[in-house]
C-alpha cells in the first residue's frame, strides 16, 4: 500500500559522525550502520572507519581500512563487508578490495578488481558479488561486468554491459540485476518541484523520493519532495533537518539513511527519512 503525503514521513536525527566526510561508503550489517573512508576537511581521501550501534545510538571506531579510499562501493556478505574500488590521495581510481571481517573487528585484503576503477555498482546474489562500470583511469565510464566468487577469492568477467555507465544504481528482482544509468525527459506536469543536482534519491511506502542537493542558490537545499507512483505528481515532504548535498545514502526497512556530505564543508549529520508508525 502506497503511502500518502507528506504527513506519513518523519526525520529521525541520530547522533553525529566522530568525523566529518563527504563521499564516503555505507553498509548496514546486523544492527550496525557501518561508515568507511570518505574524504575529510583536506579533501583528501580517509582509512578511517566509524559504526553507529542503532540499538545504543552510540558511534564507535573500528579498525581502519587497509586502503584509503573515497567514492568506493560496499556490499554485505553474511558477516563481512566488502568494500570495492575507489580513488585515492591522488586522485586515481583503484583496484583495492577489502573485507571487513565483523565478528573479528579487522580487515583482510581480498582479490583486485581486473581494472581499477571508482563509481562501481554492486550487488549481491546467491553469495556472489557483481561489479558494473564505474570510471578508469582515462575518466571515460566503463562497460566492464564481473563476479566476485569468495571461496575461490577471485573475478571473473563477464558479458560487457550494452551501455558504459559511472555511478549508476543497481538492484536485483528475480535472476536479473537491473542498471539504471540513462534519463528520458518526462514531461513538464511530471518533473520535479525544485531544481535540484548531486542529491539523493530513494523509495519509500510507494514513493520516490528526492533529498537535498545543489540548486540554483550556493548553499544547498535542504528540501524534500516525493513522486507518487500511483498519484503521478510530485508532493512536498517535510525538510532536511541539515540542508546538504554530496551525502551518501542507504536504505535499511523503513529508514533511507542520509549521511555526511557538504553542508558548509563537510558534514558529521546522520539523519533518516522514515515512515510513520502504522503507514
Amino acid at each position: 500500500m502506497s503511502a500518502g503525503g507528506g504527513r506519513a514521513f518523519a526525520w529521525q536525527v541520530f547522533p553525529p559522525m566522530p568525523t566529518c566526510r563527504v563521499y564516503s561508503t555505507v553498509a548496514h550489517q546486523d544492527g550496525q550502520l557501518l561508515v568507511l573512508g570518505g574524504c575529510g576537511r583536506a579533501g583528501l581521501p580517509l582509512d578511517t572507519a566509524e559504526t553507529l550501534d542503532m540499538a545504543s545510538h552510540t558511534w564507535l571506531a573500528l579498525a581502519p581500512l587497509p586502503t584509503a579510499r573515497a567514492g568506493a562501493a560496499a556490499v554485505v556478505l553474511g558477516k563481512q563487508v566488502l568494500v570495492v574500488g575507489g580513488v585515492d590521495e591522488v586522485q586515481s581510481p583503484v583496484a583495492a578490495v577489502e573485507a571487513f571481517l565483523m565478528d573479528e573487528g579487522r580487515w583482510e585484503r581480498r582479490a583486485t578488481l581486473p581494472q581499477a576503477a571508482m563509481g562501481v555498482a554492486t550487488v549481491e546474489r546467491d553469495g556472489m558479488v557483481y561489479a558494473l562500470g564505474g570510471m578508469g583511469p582515462d575518466t571515460a565510464p566503463q562497460a566492464q561486468v564481473c563476479v566476485y566468487e569468495p571461496r575461490r577469492d577471485c573475478w571473473l568477467s563477464l558479458p560487457s554491459m550494452p551501455t558504459p555507465c559511472y555511478g549508476a544504481s543497481t538492484f536485483l528482482h528475480g535472476n536479473k540485476i537491473y542498471v539504471l544509468g540513462s534519463w528520458t525527459k518526462l514531461p513538464r506536469s511530471l518533473r520535479m518541484r525544485d531544481k535540484r543536482a548531486d542529491f539523493v534519491v530513494g523509495s519509500l511506502g510507494g514513493h520516490i523520493v528526492a533529498i537535498g542537493g545543489l540548486g540554483n542558490q550556493p548553499c544547498p537545499l535542504g528540501s524534500v519532495e516525493s513522486f507518487s507512483l500511483a498519484r503521478r505528481r510530485w508532493e512536498a515532504l517535510p525538510a532536511m533537518p541539515t540542508a546538504r548535498c554530496s551525502c551518501s545514502s542507504l536504505q535499511a526497512g523503513p529508514r533511507l539513511f542520509v549521511i555526511g556530505g557538504v553542508a558548509q564543508g563537510p558534514s558529521q549529520a546522520v539523519e533518516a527519512l522514515c515512515l510513520r508508525d502504522g503507514v
